[in-house]
């Protein structure tokens, strides 16, 4: 017999739903099919951005929402220079800092899928060629030349980031981080509340903050300044 597949599975399951009461059975053949799809749609759309990311940098893809973008882009509004966002998903953020006037905006993000759904909605809002979404890894891309860092990331993540943005960054740039805060550095400025809530960080305060706290501690252990190996 040929194995039934995903979407089979789920689609019988369902189907019963509307022709008999269901037992015990029944919910658990319900159970099963729902995790069967669930799965299968993360390999298909989701997994293949993560293959070749080492586990503790993965990050899952979690759309934004709207005021999560309004808050973000408020923190950079009337800013100037290159404006990147770090694992772009879907490219919300990116087209919202173009539209805002924020250029180049550039996407980094490794799932394709994800690559294509961004081409497409900048496509749609009329930016097709003036946006970019490129297919790196954003721990291996240069940051030195950009002055606007949008940062919607997990909590993980964020250390080891924090000690890259700081040996590449100029001192004139900003970063804004969305949903969780870099849990070493003082942010200049924040807003919302919540899951909505963002924090910006102006890199020429971050570098002055650490090397007080290393002056302050007498460590002799220098902190990551830019053009350093991280």
């Amino acid at each position: 017999m040929e194995p039934e597949e995903p979407e089979e599975l789920a689609g019988a399951a369902w189907g019963r739903l509307g022709e008999e009461p269901l037992g015990g059975r029944g919910l658990l053949e319900l159970a099963v099919a729902s995790g069967v799809v669930a799965w299968a749609t993360w390999a298909a759309l989701l997994m293949p951005g993560f293959r070749r990311v080492p586990l503790r940098l993965q990050v899952p893809y979690q759309p934004s929402g709207p005021r999560q973008v309004a808050n973000a882009l408020a923190l950079l509004r009337g800013r100037a220079g290159k404006t990147v966002d770090l694992g772009s998903g879907d490219g919300r953020l990116v087209v919202e800092a173009y539209k805002q006037g924020l250029r180049p905006a550039v996407g980094y993000e490794l799932n394709p899928w994800l690559l294509c759904l961004s081409n497409y909605r900048a496509w749609k809002a009329g930016y097709h060629g003036k946006v970019s979404f490129l297919k790196k890894d954003l721990w291996k891309v240069n940051l030195s030349d950009c002055h606007n860092v949008i940062v919607f990331l997990a909590p993980s993540v964020k250390p080891p980031l924090a000690t890259k943005l700081l040996a590449e960054l100029p001192d004139e740039a900003r970063v804004v981080a969305g949903r969780f805060p870099f849990p070493s550095w003082t942010p200049t400025s924040t807003l919302g509340q919540g899951l909505e809530q963002v924090w910006a960080y102006d890199m020429k305060e971050v570098r002055r903050a650490a090397q007080s706290e290393a002056q302050s501690n007498g460590s002799l252990v220098k902190p990551v300044i830019k053009g350093q190996q991280w």
